[in-house]
């Protein structure tokens, strides 16, 4: 969790993983999802990876403290293997005993990591359920025996690595229980090499554009989706000056929350300041919307 860029506490977190310096080749296929629980009382982050690699679709599942961002347990789960496609695990943390719940027997997975039905992954507690994914619900129930608990986690956050050529394309969903959209990235030259354009679009409507990239590689706008007002930040410094032989990844923000800032310097091409970008917060963490964060890798 120390490389997820969304305001957990009051303390800024970089937005740029260890893979950022990286080319497209060397990049993870994965998608994380981040989780605001509470366990007897206290808060907790509850991560879910899921990764795709050559061998097949693999699945991490952490519980972090809140406040300190510092890892407290985690379990790696490899389905690929047939052994593990569904099973448990009881892990450890503030002195409880937590039981991670998966089947992905019947799992359907698309281009990205995570699997789109026929699944569920369920965290539970003093037998209650204080998070449940996937669409096998009745099941997870009648496996887990457990109860719906008084309160749920809710979804605060996601990071996600994209991949294509011009056009970057995801499905997101800016708050919890909300609609599901189809967003779009693209970066083209509308005449020239000297003169890049990015384009957003949510369900196919163009709800921003940047002319003269090369110029404005760094910034934020506000759009609205859904009656909440999101503000994007982006960043395509590496996309354009980080040369050709290892162009590295462009980061791109979409924040529910009003109070979040995003710490800038000058804003020219010279500029040294690192690709490795802090969010912070202006008030305390408990004033937190939803963050999106995308790594997009341009391939070759």
């Amino acid at each position: 969790m120390r490389d997820f860029p969304s305001c957990f506490g009051e303390n800024g977190v970089q937005v740029a993983d260890s893979s950022s310096s990286n080319s497209s080749k060397n990049a993870q296929n994965l998608a994380t999802r981040v989780y605001q629980a509470k366990l007897r009382g206290r808060s907790c982050l509850i991560t879910i990876t899921w990764s795709k690699n050559m061998m097949g679709q693999g699945l991490s599942v952490g519980i972090d403290d809140y406040s300190s961002n510092q890892s407290l347990c985690k379990v790696d789960i490899k389905p690929w293997l047939f052994s593990k496609r569904k099973g448990s695990k009881t892990l450890e943390a503030y002195s409880t005993l937590i039981d991670v719940y998966w089947d992905l027997s019947s799992a359907k997975f698309g281009s990205g990591p995570e699997p789109s039905e026929g699944f569920y992954v369920a965290v539970v507690v003093d037998r209650q359920m204080i998070l449940l994914l996937g669409d096998l619900r009745r099941e997870a129930f009648k496996k887990t025996g457990a109860s719906v608990a008084p309160s749920s986690a809710v979804f605060i956050a996601k990071k996600e690595h994209v991949f294509g050529k011009k056009v970057f394309a995801t499905k997101a969903q800016f708050c919890d229980n909300g609609q599901v959209h189809d967003l779009v990235i693209e970066c083209d030259s509308s005449s020239s090499a000297h003169d890049l354009c990015l384009v957003i679009r949510v369900n196919s409507k163009p709800v921003m554009q940047v002319k003269r990239l090369q110029w404005k590689f760094r910034g934020n706008h506000t759009i609205l989706v859904d009656g909440l007002a999101i503000e994007v930040f982006w960043d395509v410094h590496n996309w354009l000056f980080g040369g050709s032989a290892a162009p590295g990844n462009a980061v791109f923000m979409f924040s529910v929350s009003a109070e979040k800032s995003w710490v800038t310097h000058s804003q020219t091409r010279g500029d040294p300041w690192p690709f490795s970008q802090r969010f912070l917060d202006s008030k305390s963490s408990h004033s937190l919307g939803f963050s999106l964060i995308l790594h997009a890798w341009k391939s070759e």
